[in-house]
């Protein structure tokens, strides 16, 4: 079976630096000879629904960044040791790493979803009431990804904009670092071909966001840039200029360079794909 895959499905949580499988899954998955979600069905999911439907400041935003692949900040020193007594997001986002729905990093204070397992939990847990656009994002994230490998800018530009516009009442959206979360949310479906990584070091600079396939996988790899009152023009030229296509020198394949531009005063989003020149 592949490593890829078990890491990508089962890894990720975190002990101060050390990266731990879930062991039973791993297991589950050998002998089953198949990658799938072995967390105890039914009763699972619905606890986590009751505890992520407490929106205490802001928490609804919180559970979105994590689940668009973001890190959030936590402060775990105010928690009860209970599962019922309850004030703050924290305390919250705390119990869900005591139950394995969340992991932490001891030195940098942070919190996210550690695997692909957990992932289709949280999926599972706001499928229904309350969460509608955010799974309306999750559904369409696949025809975001085709329309991008296809080059077709406007409807990438129109995708993004829907996901924004549907969501603007759980994320405060006003710079870059909130287009890339939804950026992120709208491409959710990438990440079973594709390993993305945020702010990833390359060439001059630090790019947005980067697609790299995973193995056995012919789609191209995927630079994008964001920018914010700008043009996405000038987005694709920040590309080229600071050499971000550097990190992907390892690869061999086709990679698309993707600009995209939010306009605050009239809210619209464009776009700009182009072919990258091989390294």
């Amino acid at each position: 079976m592949s490593l890829d895959e078990t890491k990508r499905w089962y890894n990720g949580y975190n002990l101060k630096g050390i990266s731990i499988y879930n062991p039973r899954s791993v297991v589950m998955s050998i002998i089953g000879h198949d990658y799938d979600n072995y967390w105890t069905s039914t009763e699972t999911y619905e606890a986590l629904r009751v505890y992520i439907a407490m929106n205490f400041d802001g928490l609804n935003e919180k559970i979105t960044r994590m689940i668009a692949g973001e890190k959030v900040k936590v402060n775990t020193a105010k928690f009860q040791n209970d599962i019922t007594t309850f004030n703050s997001a924290d305390d919250v986002l705390t119990l869900l790493i005591h139950l394995g729905y969340l992991t932490f990093d001891f030195y940098t204070k942070e919190v996210w979803i550690p695997n692909s397992e957990v992932q289709q939990e949280f999926i599972n847990s706001i499928e229904d009431g309350g969460w509608e656009t955010v799974m309306k994002a999750i559904k369409k994230s696949d025809d975001l990804l085709n329309v991008v490998i296809q080059e077709n800018e406007e409807t990438v530009a129109d995708l993004v904009e829907q996901v924004h516009q549907d969501n603007t009442s759980i994320l405060q959206y006003n710079e870059e670092n909130s287009l890339a979360c939804v950026i992120s949310l709208a491409f959710y479906s990438a990440r079973k071909t594709y390993i993305m990584y945020r702010e990833m070091p390359a060439g001059k600079g630090f790019a947005d966001l980067v697609f790299v396939p995973r193995r056995n996988n012919d789609n191209p790899a995927i630079v994008v840039e964001l920018k914010y009152d700008k043009s996405a023009e000038t987005a694709i030229e920040q590309i080229k200029n600071k050499q971000y296509a550097e990190c992907l020198k390892e690869y061999s394949g086709e990679i698309l360079l993707v600009g995209i531009n939010y306009e605050k005063d009239n809210k619209k989003h464009t776009c700009k794909i182009e072919k990258a020149e091989k390294i």
